[in-house]
């Protein structure tokens, strides 16, 4: 069966059936489509087995255009030879196409008599407007590379013009030629209506603003044409060739204000015209040009060669029909003569050019012009044509052997370039070109492997090649980086894949592939296997691998020069077995622990992990749990809804996958038992009953409460006994037939769908006898705390309790009993009252109340703390005055109030005024420091210690007056210093006298000492003003 076309990116038509394979072909070339910038290979195939000899392949494109000679960097012609199936392979790769590529190919095969040639087709997608470049830029090009020059496509990319514009100021002998360009139809009437648009009009007093002389627009635009006028009311008329207009769909008239508008959509070329506004007897007109776009050149001109006196026919196509163009050779417009040299023809969007009888003279290029754009082709004629006597051979060597290729021409003059699988080749040190007379050589010296290839002699002038295939002679090699049994070189597989081994191979001729398994040679006999060998690879698949297909594979490859063999260890690998259904151990309020056992199985890789789900019992929606592998067999599954069902399954997970899902667990509903019923108490008690009671539980959930169920037992013992069969839904229950005298233990337990709830027991063990109810103090829950009063204050205590006979009370304060002339006691039945008329520090303390009946007691007990403003603080006093400020200092209070100091007020007064002020507030040290005061002036502090009371009653003063003494000062000099000092004296300080020491060293450099002098220099007197309480004395400047 032949095989398919390659392809990278294109599209391959499947072939005509109408043509039966004949001659020479077993699969002929497929037409094909290929994207702009993509690859496509063409392949030709030629039975050798009835051949003597290697045939003869040549690929052309359109006629005459041989492919040999454009090898290169977007064509590579290749050929091998199938020894075993005795096959001929020839394959034309197109790399990178381009749109100029496209067009009719042709396949040529000729072996002595025989020959064979098939047609086929390039369709290349993509812009159509690109361009190609210069004959030297780029090699490999599908058309006339060295031969030709290439032809280009010029893409009009000028900005849009007025034409009206240019034909105003451009000589009438250039009308015509603007007409071509920018694709104008109806010359001549555009000129007569050009002619008539040159009269000025005259000025018109319905019209405020006329239309403009001519407008322009391209054919499918709309345009819009406006109007001022004088009378807004004024009804105007639109005609368009002296035909009144109506308005349609495409016609479309607009009033706004003093301005008329006239719409055209979607204009053609029969809104070509003039169009005229009436007022009245008044009337402004215009001309409308319609533009048609430019004509673009959708398929090119291709090169041609051709035999001397052949018709050669040169073919466009452009997007418009109808379009007109322009034929050029050399620049020169091509027209009809008499003698019928070109011929021009149209058939739709299609132009042909036509010359009959070719000779040496019409060789040039030619060129085809639109408005839009322009194509260039080459046309080249041959006069006769080159025999070749001699034909190079394919060559076989080995390494280091020299290989020459030899050929022989008609003509001794020709010249010649011989190409490498397209390139071309230039000599060197090993390779030799010559050319003595009518023979061409090419010469390798000490052949190596990357000398093997097709090898091209390309005659210059002539659309012709010779071509020759250098094979080297190799031993078998097989190169893989995995060959072994270890783990490393092992190849791992999933289960139900395809396996795969592509070993790449070496060797010249190919050499035969043999596949075994120990010791069965695999062949596509075995259905699932299939074995192919390639060009340098041989594969071995298998569809589908199972996990007995594991094993160590050995290849074997053979050549006339060698053998090679390669083990390749293969491990077949799966996901893991589903777990078995994972088993519910526990279930609560909103989560349930899960547990499930290993798989089988593990795939033959570690299981990493589990993933569970969950369900609602009723969905079929399941829900993943966790996303990472989770390690252990057991699981807590949580946020889920109590009271509804749900269900559980398990993957297993390796590094391969997930296994399939196991089973379902059983269905379960998440829900928590109930908390403990409360306040569980004995409410009465006979000889041989007991009535107990209790609240129903803080917390019940989403399930709904069942009952209750009471037990008992005798103390001492663990053998609890139910109360009854069955549960109460009261919360009040009397249990009968109870052993009179004996101590015995209650609880009470919640039950729900979840199971019981935690008991509740009695606090300790009731005699059943007929006695009494136990004392009980229920202490209020504001006298757990302390109970702060104030001196003063009532205390009024209210704490009831409970027993039955009626307990007795005993109140005592501090363990000792109370003093009746200061604290008065109420008792009754059920509470009893503790009053104090007018509270004082000394009524602080614990009180206990006791309720006791008989041998059972209970004890509360009350802390009192009675509170009172504290003293003044103590030993105030200035512990430095410097400049404008003070420093203070005193000790807390003796007494602080029975309460904690939380802090003090400090004020300040000047003598004269003795108006206090606030310094600090809520102040919480025993110092301060006192600052913006006035030096000189007398001033007074005092400070009030603060508790929870309020302030103090009494404040600490301080003395009534503060001095300050000189103190000493060091002063660098070249500096000013001042002194100051505030003092005191009766009667009131007149003179002071300064005196001033100056200390200074010095050392003289000449005897190297040092001496120190102390001088007493200066005295002064300084007369102080009465009024001044701050004197500064201020230093000389030294």
């Amino acid at each position: 069966m032949p095989e398919p076309t390659k392809k990278t990116g294109m599209t391959v038509h499947q072939p005509d059936t109408r043509q039966d394979l004949t001659g020479l072909f077993t699969e002929k070339p497929q037409s094909g489509e290929v994207n702009v910038g993509e690859n496509i290979t063409f392949v030709a195939r030629v039975c050798g087995e009835s051949l003597l000899k290697k045939p003869t392949v040549k690929w052309f494109k359109g006629k005459w255009m041989d492919l040999a000679s454009k090898s290169g960097k977007h064509l590579q012609l290749k050929e091998h030879y199938d020894r075993n199936s005795k096959v001929y392979t020839f394959e034309m790769h197109i790399i990178a196409a381009k749109a100029n590529f496209a067009g009719a190919y042709r396949c040529e095969v000729s072996s002595r008599d025989k020959f064979d040639s098939c047609n086929f087709d390039l369709v290349v997608h993509g812009n159509k407007n690109n361009y190609i470049t210069d004959a030297g830029e780029d090699s490999g090009e599908l058309d006339f590379s060295a031969l030709l020059k290439k032809r280009a496509v010029h893409v009009s990319t000028e900005p849009e013009v007025d034409v009206w514009e240019i034909l105003q100021k451009a000589p009438p002998s250039a009308y015509e030629k603007i007409a071509f360009q920018y694709g104008i139809t109806d010359l001549r009437g555009m000129l007569k209506r050009l002619k008539k648009m040159k009269k000025e009009e005259k000025k018109s007093a319905a019209f405020l603003r006329k239309l403009d002389p001519a407008y322009q627009v391209e054919k499918g635009h709309k345009i819009k044409l406006q109007i001022e006028v004088a009378n807004p009311d004024a009804e105007v008329k639109w005609l368009k060739n002296g035909q009144e207009i109506h308005p349609t769909g495409r016609y479309i008239f607009e009033s706004v204000g003093n301005k008329r508008f006239l719409t055209i959509n979607n204009c053609t070329l029969a809104d070509d015209a003039a169009y005229t506004c009436m007022i009245g007897d008044e009337k402004t007109v215009t001309e409308l040009f319609v533009k048609e776009p430019p004509v673009l050149i959708v398929r090119n001109l291709e090169d041609q060669m051709v035999m001397k006196g052949e018709r050669v026919e040169f073919e466009c196509e452009v997007s418009e029909e109808g379009a007109q163009i322009k034929w050029e050779k050399d620049g020169v417009e091509l027209t009809r003569d008499e003698s019928f040299k070109y011929r021009f023809k149209k058939d739709g969007c299609k132009h042909v050019l036509i010359i009959n009888d070719v000779t040496k003279e019409d060789c040039g290029h030619y060129r085809v012009k639109t408005n839009g754009g322009q194509s260039l082709a080459e046309l080249m004629v041959q006069e006769k044509q080159l025999e070749v006597y001699q034909n190079i051979a394919d060559l076989t060597v080995k390494a280091k052997d020299q290989a020459v290729f030899k050929c022989e021409v008609s003509d001794e003059n020709v010249k010649g370039i011989w190409y490498k699988n397209g390139v071309e080749v230039k000599p060197d040190a090993r390779t030799h070109i010559t050319h003595i007379g009518r023979i061409h050589k090419l010469t390798i010296d000490e052949v190596k492997p990357e000398d093997e290839g097709d090898y091209t002699f390309v005659p210059e002038g002539y659309a012709f090649n010779l071509s020759a295939k250098l094979n080297f002679l190799d031993p078998p090699k097989i190169h893989l980086d995995c060959m072994g049994r270890t783990a490393e070189s092992t190849i791992l597989v999933v289960a139900g894949n395809k396996l795969r081994l592509d070993v790449p191979i070496t060797g010249d001729p190919a050499p035969t592939v043999v596949w075994t398994k120990g010791e069965k040679v695999l062949t596509d006999s075995d259905g699932r296997v299939h074995v192919e060998s390639t060009k340098g690879h041989c594969i071995f698949t298998i569809e589908g691998a199972e996990r007995q297909d594991e094993g160590v594979y050995s290849v074997i490859v053979r050549n006339p020069a060698g053998e090679d063999t390669a083990d390749i260890n293969v491990k077949v690998v799966d996901v893991p077995d589903p777990p078995e259904a994972p088993r519910i151990l526990s279930v609560g309020e909103d989560s349930c622990i899960v547990q499930w056992d290993s798989p089988l199985f593990d795939g033959g890789q570690p299981v990493i992990g589990y993933v569970l789900e969950r369900k609602k019992r009723k969905s079929y929606r399941w829900m993943r749990l966790n996303f990472d592998p989770y390690k252990e067999t057991t699981y807590e599954a949580k946020r889920m809804i109590e009271g509804v069902a749900y269900e559980m399954r398990v993957y297993a997970v390796n590094t391969i996958g997930m296994s399939r899902p196991s089973a379902a667990s059983q269905p379960f509903v998440p829900v928590a038992p109930t908390s403990e019923p409360t306040g569980l108490c004995v409410d009465d008690i006979s000889d041989t009953t007991i009535s107990l009671k209790w609240r129903a539980p803080e917390r019940i959930g989403s399930a709904e409460l069942e009952g209750y169920g009471v037990e008992y037992c005798k103390e001492g013992s663990d053998e609890w006994i139910p109360a009854f069969s069955g549960l109460t839904e009261r919360t009040t229950v009397i249990v009968h037939d109870l052993p009179t005298g004996e101590k015995m233990q209650f609880r009470v337990r919640a039950y729900n769908m979840a199971g019981p709830s935690l008991p509740a027991t009695l606090q300790q063990a009731v005699t059943i006898r007929e006695i009494m109810q136990r004392p009980k103090i229920w202490l209020p829950r504001n006298l757990r705390q302390t109970l702060i009063k104030k001196v003063g204050e009532m205390i009024n205590l209210v704490i009831p309790f409970q027993g039955k006979p009626r307990p007795q009370v005993t109140w005592t304060k501090n363990d000792e009993p109370l003093d009746p002339k200061q604290v008065s006691i109420r008792n009754s039945d059920t509470d009893t009252i503790l009053f104090i008329r007018r509270s004082e520090r000394k009524d602080s303390g614990k009180y206990e109340v006791q309720v006791q009946i008989e041998n059972v007691e209970d004890r509360a007990s009350v802390n009192i703390q009675i509170v009172d403003l504290p003293g003044p603080p103590q030993n105030l006093k200035v512990i430095d005055v410097w400049g404008f400020n003070v420093a203070l200092e005193w000790k807390p209070p003796k007494d602080n109030g029975n309460c904690d100091i939380t802090g003090y007020t400090i004020q300040k007064a000047d003598k004269k005024t003795m108006e206090w002020y606030n310094v600090y507030e809520q102040y919480r040290r025993t110092n301060c420091v006192v600052s913006d005061l006035i030096m000189g002036n007398e001033y007074v502090f005092r400070v009030y210690a603060m508790n929870m009371v309020g302030l103090s009653p009494e404040p600490c003063l301080s003395k009534d007056s503060f001095t300050h003494p000189l103190v000493s000062r060091s002063v660098i000099a070249g500096y000013n210093a001042t002194l100051s000092c505030s003092v005191r004296g009766i009667p009131k300080v007149s003179t002071w006298i300064v005196h001033i020491k100056i200390k200074m060293s010095f050392q003289t450099r000449k005897t190297q000492t040092q001496i120190k002098i102390f001088l007493m220099k200066f005295k002064s007197f300084l007369t102080l003003h009465r009024k001044q309480r701050n004197y500064h004395v201020q230093g000389p400047e030294t």
